[in-house]
């Protein structure tokens, strides 16, 4: 019996013929737990791939690799799910599902992790965190380590250590023909260069070597103010963190207030405005450094207090589970002027659902000392990485939180630095938008891409195509 879909057919021998060659489950249309493989973490993508093949280690991979190339099935590489583009699945193609290749292991000597492809960054903020330990990682722990890493990756600890890529020492990848290759500062260095920013482009990486610092119990939480305040609660959190020690991080954020615990009634299913801190110091110098945030406003809610590094990365988690619908638009930016600000307010009020949010990252201090081009993520001048995302649970608003984030970010677009974390793009974003993103860093992308892509088979991307 043959597979077909799309208009491709695939024999059952062919089928076989790569079974043979996995030790992993191969997944086709009709089976019981083919809904169930390719739905994602994003609700609004519904895709139907030929086959996806749950792969067990790295020669499950290099299988599906040459299967795919020989037959021109196009390819997506799924880690934890979680790309709001829906990057992770494809119409008509082969999936390579890399969740069941899911591991940690600690150095506590070499203060290192290694880390498996289809880890979710809670399995490394747990292994890490018994030794004392963590990286740059995001803010929800259960995204994929893959997808956030090869975007660049920025999290609470991007002021003191820098982007998740800053702190990646090497990769194990599959090549479009199939080889498998170590690339670090001296194997493959320019792969090494491309995939720290580069994103799937280059080929599947099996796993990371990741540099690991001192990070256990933190000082954070929420600071919540009426929306009202934005203008001044902005400008003032600009400053403030403009000159505050890179130990301490805080994104800001435009949000409605969870009808849930620890939120006071009070304060629930309200519009507000918002920082989430975390401080890596000590109780005391913790005590100082927030009496001004404490004081400011003062805020409507204060919930700083200590607690366990992934206590914080996994805080959000239950807010937004897998299946919701979601629309992502980004921008980098450099400078928050008084007029952008008053814009952030204008749009805050505008936030169609109670899930809809936009949020400020900061991506400044150890992040800043390193140059454009010595990764491939360019933007090493912005301060500030912004995503305006539409979410709801009701497909029925699929159009009213896309045209919402789209029209905020067409909105504050003017006052941005240009290009777009590539981990916030969508799909449609276009080759103008990527050239943006890249800048200076594209043309060497693409002469990488030709030399380990010729033939674009990694393309289920923020694709860049190749050329000599």
């Amino acid at each position: 019996m043959a597979t077909q879909l799309n208009g491709r057919e695939l024999d059952a021998e062919a089928i076989a013929s790569l079974q043979a060659r996995v030790r992993g489950a191969i997944i086709r249309p009709g089976d019981e737990s083919y809904d169930a493989a390719r739905a994602v973490y994003n609700g609004m993508i519904d895709r139907h791939p030929a086959l996806i093949v749950r792969c067990t280690d790295a020669g499950d991979v290099m299988a599906a690799v040459d299967f795919a190339r020989e037959r021109g099935l196009p390819i997506s590489i799924r880690g934890g799910g979680h790309s709001a583009a829906g990057l992770g699945v494809n119409d008509g193609g082969l999936v390579v599902d890399l969740s069941q290749m899911r591991g940690v292991r600690v150095d506590p000597e070499s203060r290192t992790a290694r880390v498996q492809g289809g880890t979710t960054w809670a399995e490394v903020d747990h292994a890490a965190h018994a030794f004392g330990l963590a990286t740059p990682s995001g803010f929800f722990s259960s995204t994929g380590v893959g997808g956030l890493t090869l975007g660049g990756g920025h999290g609470y600890l991007t002021r003191q250590f820098g982007l998740t890529i800053d702190n990646l020492l090497e990769v194990d990848v599959v090549l479009a023909d199939g080889s498998f290759v170590t690339a670090n500062a001296s194997q493959h260095p320019d792969l090494f260069w491309a995939v720290r920013g580069g994103g799937g482009n280059f080929g599947v990486v099996t796993s990371f070597l990741f540099q690991l610092h001192p990070v256990g119990t933190i000082i954070g939480g929420p600071t919540l103010w009426e929306i009202d305040k934005t203008p001044e609660v902005l400008a003032f959190y600009r400053d403030f963190l403009r000159d505050a020690p890179e130990n301490l991080s805080g994104w800001f954020g435009l949000m409605t207030v969870p009808p849930a615990p620890p939120f006071p009634e009070a304060l629930q299913m309200k519009k507000v405005c918002g920082v989430v801190w975390c401080f890596t110091g000590s109780e005391e110098e913790a005590a100082e450094l927030f009496q001004p945030v404490k004081e400011f406003g003062p805020p409507a809610l204060y919930l700083i207090h200590p607690m366990p590094y992934p206590m914080l990365q996994r805080a959000f988690d239950a807010l937004y589970p897998p299946g919701l619908q979601w629309y992502w638009k980004a921008d980098f930016v450099t400078d928050l002027s008084e007029a952008s600000i008053e814009e952030h307010y204008r749009q805050g009020l505008k936030m169609p659902t109670p899930h809809s949010t936009m949020h400020l990252y900061p991506i400044d201090g150890a992040a800043h000392r390193v140059g454009p081009d010595e990764t491939a993520f360019s933007y090493r001048e912005a301060n500030f990485s912004e995503i305006f995302a539409g979410v709801d649970p009701d497909p029925a608003n699929a159009v009213l939180i896309r045209e919402w984030a789209r029209s905020a970010q067409e909105a504050l677009h003017p006052y941005s630095s240009g290009g777009a974390y590539v981990n916030f793009m969508m799909d449609d974003e276009g080759q103008d938008r990527v050239h943006a993103t890249y800048r200076g860093n594209y043309d060497r992308l693409a002469a990488i891409k030709m030399r380990y892509d010729p033939d674009n088979l990694f393309r289920i991307n923020q694709n860049v195509k190749p050329r000599s």
